[in-house]
């Protein structure tokens, strides 16, 4: 079963600043609790801090409240909303599913995308090396000639993203 969050405010809105807004999202929260587990987001809960007993949808803001990536609400989208021009304050509680023993292996996810970086490299070395002794009769120095041959092959770059 998930478990759910205490309430998450990790962002706030700069009202003066129409490109800012509240990304309550998964990332930023990583971002700023690194230890924080969510393996599996089952479910979402998104309110504003100063009218926590009004809905999203009564308050009239555009905001998204997404169970895959957090809430996100951009002051640009409330510039034409008469109430406030800019986006509330917004915290999420998510009901998680904390530990991979917790999910069965077919329903396996992550909250965001993942990208693994496979690196193969593979280094040969051939040194090739004569040597020619002069004639026993004559003198002189004898002469060496050695070279070496690298290759390896290119890196491999493989993303992965969750469902």
């Amino acid at each position: 079963d998930c478990e759910w969050t205490d309430w998450i405010d990790v962002s706030s809105p700069n009202s003066s600043d129409v490109n800012s807004g509240d990304y309550e999202t998964f990332e930023n929260i990583l971002q700023h609790n690194p230890s924080w587990e969510c393996l599996k987001a089952e479910n979402i809960s998104c309110r504003a801090e100063k009218y926590a007993n009004i809905s999203l949808e009564d308050l009239g803001q555009k905001v998204e409240c997404n169970v895959n990536t957090g809430l996100i609400c951009n002051n640009k989208d409330q510039v034409n909303n008469s109430n406030t021009p800019y986006c509330h304050n917004y915290e999420i509680s998510i009901c998680c599913i904390p530990h991979p023993e917790c999910i069965p292996s077919t329903e396996y996810r992550t909250s965001m995308p993942t990208t693994v970086y496979t690196t193969t490299s593979t280094v040969f070395t051939t040194t090739v090396s004569t040597t020619t002794a002069p004639p026993t009769s004559t003198s002189g120095p004898s002469s060496t000639t050695s070279g070496t041959t690298v290759s390896s092959s290119t890196p491999r770059t493989t993303s992965v993203s969750s469902p």
